[in-house]
């Protein structure tokens, strides 16, 4: 049973992000917002493909230890996909408030994004061991946590300064995806059961992918 809804959960997440993310790039290629959100969220699909396709496969077929190998290498893959689609947001931010200058600010994310990138690569992270490193799951998501943050503060005050409606929950997922996202790195290999916020964890990552969506479907028929 839990191969089946798992399945057919990731099987529509997935389709779901990528295609709007497809007919975001398509449909907005005269509007940097819109394309750069639509990149945004096929890197997003994308990624978490490397890792939930193996998942899937393992699940109905012989198990997930039989799979060790192939989802660590998912799992990389996706913790640098999921980087890229953090500072994609950045410029989403910037285009959509009009921020120029901020040099500081571009190259604090620049950082961080590049700190967790090059953690990631480490081997002592061990991605494709059957047990690997906690204090390094921790280690390489401070950069990752920290990068939200910025991102759930710069949402939410220029979401609420600029009195913008179809952008004021969008720190708000944010949130929840991190919310629902550090329990399962600091328990899951622990409490197993814990690993199921990943289910709302990735309604979080849907929701901000529609909320760009939506955003550009009211401008094409305003």
């Amino acid at each position: 049973m839990q191969a089946i809804m798992e399945t057919l959960f990731d099987a529509a997440y997935l389709i779901t992000v990528i295609t709007l993310g497809v007919l975001m790039v398509k449909n907005g290629r005269e509007n940097k917002l819109y394309f750069l959100f639509g990149c945004m969220a096929v890197i997003l699909g994308s990624g978490d493909a490397f890792h939930l396709v193996p998942r899937a496969y393992a699940l109905c077929t012989s198990g997930l230890e039989n799979f060790t190998e192939a989802l660590g290498i998912g799992k990389l893959i996706t913790s640098i996909t999921m980087t890229v689609f953090y500072v994609l947001l950045y410029f989403v931010w910037r285009i959509r408030y009009q921020v120029s200058g901020k040099k500081g600010l571009t190259g604090t994310v620049l950082g961080l994004a590049a700190l967790r990138a090059a953690l990631c690569l480490l081997p002592q992270n061990a991605w494709t061991s059957p047990e690997p490193p906690l204090v390094w799951g921790i280690v390489r998501n401070i950069p990752f946590a920290a990068l939200g943050i910025l991102m759930i503060v710069l949402f939410y005050k220029s979401a609420k300064n600029a009195g913008d409606r179809p952008y004021r929950h969008l720190w708000l997922t944010i949130l929840l995806s991190f919310a629902f996202y550090i329990p399962v790195v600091l328990w899951a290999d622990t409490w197993p059961l814990v690993g199921m916020l990943m289910i709302p964890k990735t309604c979080a990552y849907v929701w901000t992918v529609l909320i760009g969506y939506l955003d550009m479907s009211r401008g094409r028929t305003a």
